[in-house]
């Protein structure tokens, strides 16, 4: 009885790993492989986690992305959010709403239309004088983040160094030398 329970429970954790792929109606949501829209079929949502998203045709809603790339070159009907990964707006490419970025960058083509807020936060942002931003522009550069963290692990450094310094100089001169 134990071990049929064992194996039970060893088939159900190796099944749980596995990816599935999702079928909604329209939405294409992968784990590890990317998604190409193209112009000829059109998605509703496309969420993608440690892969990239390239569409060439209409994504009728949102994109979502997790360490990945996203590509768009026709248009986005909604919002664009991307984690840990660079996106690129192709020329004449149209976000409806907004276009979100953290820890990665934002490169726009010419002739681009946000309707909504950029925001990149610890990131950067390359685009042409052409872009069009409907509402708000945030763009928080990554050095923001990262002076200051190496600034601290320069602290740690100097103050690991002069400990070990000082135990070296005891173990090589226990007692104060003659003079």
């Amino acid at each position: 009885m134990k071990l049929r329970a064992l194996i039970f429970c060893q088939l159900l954790a190796v099944g749980s790993l596995a990816p599935m792929r999702a079928h909604a109606a329209s939405d294409a949501v992968q784990f590890g492989e990317d998604i190409i829209v193209t112009a000829d079929h059109p998605v509703h949502d496309a969420v993608c986690f440690f892969c990239s998203v390239h569409a060439e045709g209409e994504i009728t809603h949102d994109v979502v992305v997790f360490f990945g790339g996203v590509h768009i070159d026709g248009k986005a009907d909604h919002d664009v959010v991307n984690f840990f990964g660079r996106t690129t707006l192709a020329d004449n490419t149209i976000v409806s709403h907004d276009v979100v970025n953290f820890f990665g960058s934002v490169r726009a083509g010419e002739n681009t239309q946000i309707g909504g807020s950029l925001v990149i936060m610890l990131g950067s942002l390359r685009a042409p004088a052409t872009l069009s931003i409907g509402k708000d522009r945030f763009v928080q550069p990554g050095w923001v983040l990262w002076v200051p963290f190496l600034i601290f692990v320069g602290i740690i450094v100097i103050i690991v160094h002069e400990i070990r310094a000082r135990q070296r100089r005891r173990m090589y001169y226990p007692f104060p030398p003659q003079l």
